[in-house]
């Protein structure tokens, strides 16, 4: 596995995307337990509406990136994502924050569009070394970031990992609007 320069905006969305991902998978659904009292019943439930949405919604997303191009769906994901885990640092709903829950993992799914961007800017013998590197770039977060957010919950209070994921997510929005200049660069380019 060799890093190349040519494709560093792949990496760095694929590390705060693994960054996103874990606040997600770890600390949304703590805080559901931690702060709201969610029973293992309520979670249950609200799995089977997260699955039932995601089931009912993820075919689209491939035509929704066909129709609108990954930059603009990165965009919603990312503008999407800072306002839901500003609702989880602040909501004292209940009911709010398990909708934010389900939304949180619906738009995650338009991370796919990550992928779709790095098929159009990679050489194709390029695709499986850089694939493999970004399952690599993506499990950093996964060591990391539950034993900071932990740190942050229990120093700082359950809000502070929040605001950092909000933090990852405008650096995503930043880094997602150089999208379509790196596939317009790559159309000009040629292997060499």
């Amino acid at each position: 596995m060799v890093f190349s320069s040519r494709y560093w905006l792949f990496y760095a969305l694929t590390l705060l995307m693994g960054g996103r991902r874990q606040i997600f998978t770890v600390f949304s659904l703590f805080l559901l337990v931690e702060k709201f009292g969610f029973s293992v019943r309520t979670v249950a439930v609200l799995y089977m509406v997260n699955y039932a949405v995601n089931w009912f919604f993820n075919p689209l997303i491939g035509r929704i990136i066909n129709r609108i191009g990954e930059r603009r769906l990165l965009t919603i994901e990312y503008t999407s994502a800072f306002f839901i885990f500003l609702g989880y640092a602040w909501t004292d709903s209940a009911l709010l924050a398990g909708i934010m829950y389900v939304l949180d993992s619906l738009t995650f799914n338009f991370a796919i569009a990550v992928r779709t961007f790095f098929q159009k800017i990679a050489f194709p013998e390029d695709a499986a070394p850089n694939m493999a590197i970004a399952q690599t770039i993506n499990h950093i977060p996964a060591v990391t970031i539950p034993a900071v957010g932990g740190w942050m919950w229990t120093s700082f209070g359950y809000q502070s990992v929040f605001l950092f994921g909000a933090g990852l997510t405008v650096m995503s929005l930043l880094l997602a609007q150089l999208v379509d200049r790196e596939i317009r660069r790559k159309n000009t380019q040629t292997r060499g």
